[in-house]
Parts: C-alpha cells; sequence; structure tokens
C-alpha cells in the first residue's frame, strides 16, 4: 500500500582529499570497500589533489568541503593556531596515545603536535633517503657512506657517460638546504653564514655531477627516469617511495641510508591525516582514521596498495620489506635520526617563498651569503608574530 514501506535510513558520506600518487591514494581507494562493508549506512570517496598543493597550497579553504585531508605536518602551526582540525587525543585513550608514541617511525607523531594537543595521526611516513639502479652501481662498487664518496662514485660514473641525480626545483631545493644547512630554530639566525656557505658548496659539487634535469626534477621525476633510463647510478638525497622498491620487474631501484654520519639530518617527511573541524561527521571520520593508522592495516592491505605506512611495526615487518626490496629496513636508520622542520604558524609561507632562492644558490646564480641574507630576515620577520603572543 503506498506509504506503507519503510523509508531507508540516510547514508553517512565522508570526503576525504589525499595527494595525487598511488602512495597516498592507493591505499585509501583501496581501503573504502572493506570498511564501509563493515560499517552499514557509510560512504566514503576520496579525491586528489597535486603534490605541490599537498606540501605548499593553501590548506584552510579545502577543509570545509572535506572530513579527512590528508596533509604535510609543517602545516600543524597554522592549524592550532586557527583550530581548523579536531585534535585527536580527545578522543583517544592514554593506551592508545602511548601506542601511538611507540609506534611512530621517528617524529612522525611528534610532527603533528603543537600547543599540547594532536593535530593528526602519521598515516604515512617518509625522509630524504639514497637511492640507485642495483644493476647499474654494481659497476662501481658499495653504496657510499660518505660526501666524498658519492663524489667519488659520481667522477667514476662520468667516465662512462653515467651520472648522479639531485632533484632540486625549488620545494626539493629548499628541503636540502635544511638537510645540509644544520638550522637553528630557537636563534636570531635560522642558518648560520658558516654552515649555509659549506651546505651551498656541498650542494654544487653535487649538482656538477648530477644529471643536466636535476634541477627540473622532484624526487619523482627523477625516479620515473631512473627506471625507464640507464644513465642515472645513485642519489644521494630524495624522499623515498617505496613504490620504485616494490617493482618485481627490472630495472626497479633500491633505497639506502644518506651519505651522512650516522645517517643523522635528513629532512622528514611523510603525511598525516586529520579530521576538518567543519566535518559534519567528525566521529565517523576520527574511527575511519584510527583504522587507516592502526598496525594491521599498514602492515597488510595499506602496503600491497602501494602505501608507505606510518607505523614502526610496519616499517619493521619482515613480510613487509620482503614485498618492499627492503625498503623500510634498509632506510629506518635515517628516518629515526631525521630533522624535523619547525612546525610554527606561517613556516609553510616563508618557506615557499625561500624554495626558488635555494635552488638558484645551488644552480650558482646566487651566493651563498646572499641566500643566508634572505632566509635570516625573512625567518626572524615570520616568527615575530608568534614571538609577540608569548
Amino acid at each position: 500500500m503506498p506509504g506503507s514501506r519503510e523509508e531507508l535510513p540516510e547514508m553517512t558520506r565522508l570526503r576525504g582529499l589525499a595527494w595525487d600518487h598511488r602512495r597516498c591514494w592507493g591505499p585509501l581507494d583501496a581501503s573504502v570497500k572493506p570498511y564501509c562493508a563493515g560499517h552499514p549506512g557509510l560512504d566514503i570517496a576520496w579525491d586528489r589533489r597535486s603534490l605541490y598543493e599537498f606540501g605548499e597550497g593553501a590548506l584552510g579553504p579545502v577543509l570545509a568541503d572535506y572530513d579527512l585531508v590528508v596533509f604535510d605536518h609543517p602545516f600543524i602551526g597554522d592549524i592550532a593556531q586557527d583550530e581548523l582540525m579536531v585534535p585527536f587525543d580527545a578522543h583517544l585513550s592514554a593506551e592508545q596515545i602511548r601506542f601511538f608514541e611507540h609506534d611512530s617511525v621517528g617524529a612522525s607523531w611528534r610532527s603533528y603536535q603543537k600547543n599540547g594537543r594532536q593535530w593528526a595521526l602519521p598515516i604515512d611516513a617518509a625522509c630524504q633517503v639514497a637511492s640507485y639502479r642495483p644493476d647499474l652501481l654494481e659497476r662501481y662498487g658499495l653504496v657510499p657512506r660518505t660526501h666524498k664518496g658519492v663524489l667519488e662514485l659520481g667522477r667514476q660514473a662520468r667516465k662512462d657517460g653515467k651520472w648522479l641525480g639531485l632533484p632540486y626545483v625549488p620545494t626539493d631545493a629548499m628541503c636540502l638546504l635544511l638537510t645540509f644547512g644544520n638550522p637553528q630554530d630557537d636563534g636570531e639566525q635560522f642558518i648560520t653564514r658558516e654552515r649555509a656557505g659549506q651546505a651551498v658548496s656541498q650542494l654544487r659539487e653535487l649538482a656538477a655531477l648530477s644529471h643536466p634535469s636535476s634541477s627540473q626534477w622532484n624526487p619523482i621525476r627523477c625516479y620515473d627516469h631512473m627506471i625507464a633510463h640507464d644513465d642515472v647510478v645513485y642519489v644521494p638525497f630524495a624522499f623515498g617511495y617505496v613504490n620504485y622498491a616494490a617493482k618485481t620487474d627490472r630495472p626497479y631501484l633500491r633505497f639506502a641510508d644518506v651519505p651522512a654520519p650516522h645517517a643523522a639530518g635528513a629532512l622528514l617527511g611523510g603525511a598525516g591525516i586529520g579530521v576538518s573541524a567543519q566535518s559534519k561527521h567528525k566521529q565517523e571520520a576520527i574511527d575511519y582514521a584510527l583504522f587507516l593508522c592502526s598496525p594491521d592495516y599498514q602492515r597488510g592491505e595499506y602496503v600491497r596498495a602501494g602505501g608507505q605506512p606510518g607505523s614502526l611495526a610496519a616499517w619493521k615487518d619482515a613480510s613487509v620489506n620482503q614485498l618492499s626490496g627492503n625498503f623500510f629496513a634498509s632506510t629506518l636508520q635515517t628516518i629515526a635520526a631525521s630533522y624535523l622542520r619547525p612546525t610554527h604558524p606561517g613556516f609553510i609561507a616563508f618557506f615557499r617563498e625561500c624554495a626558488p632562492h635555494a635552488a638558484a644558490a645551488i644552480a650558482g646564480d646566487l651566493s651563498a651569503a646572499d641566500l643566508t641574507e634572505h632566509v635570516n630576515s625573512l625567518y626572524r620577520k615570520n616568527r615575530q608574530p608568534e614571538r609577540s603572543v608569548a
């Protein structure tokens, strides 16, 4: 009879924003069907944006349209200042918090903290690492462990018409400056003139032995070139992507610790997952984020779908390393000793402004002294608002 049929319950729809690489969207897309099967009435969809927007784009405007966003940790200062996302700590037990602290890769868990709150979960962990074509490197010996060793490898490779690789588009050039420059967040000089001079000198040495396209490469473009061509033997510093080590057909890449004392100082990257403060379904989004970051999913389907987990248990898992060409075990020392960028409000704007100058300095178009003056002057201005509030 008309009007007698029961109406179906309204669906709860979660919408998420990922960055456009399989390392990010692969495990997110793979999670939707099984998670929704266990949560009737829930629908989840993931959109994608560019790697640049993920790392340096505006975050605030997208939060009105999405329940969940995967983002880079230096946004945390702006997020905390304007309370743009839901703090997770209010929704986690003391036991859960302790677990995340111990299951964090390097400083990943801490990187999403600000003002005593936890603004995101570390869903993905990464840092600058070394990489190489094992079939090409075997001609030259072992993986280099020092800057001097890298230069020697580069000189030998050039005799054979081959190159090192050093991705330094502006974003990655600024990351390299932070790695080599030993920045100090609490001083008047973010990078001293002496350390900046040394950093630029070392980076120019590497750039001189690197493929001519290096200044147009980010890590993805570099790795794609290494897979498609046989002229780049080794890369000393670039953010690692497990996908290139997990290939089963040749050529594939292998990854290693950076060539630095104790493999220390490489820039920490990775990604966090946060819940928008404007979400109408906060608890459902929080529950789903916790599922994505759980050890069982992280060392299971997350890796099989092309992800690079944020869980330390996954990084140490033997089956995970078997699937990934030992990517995680081979770079764990580097990420454990990696450098955590400042997370004060405005750091993204500072980074974005300095990046082209760092690239120009590596290319030899800007002096180290001018670079240092620009970086330190801008950093002092950038920090002033936060200091005055304190």
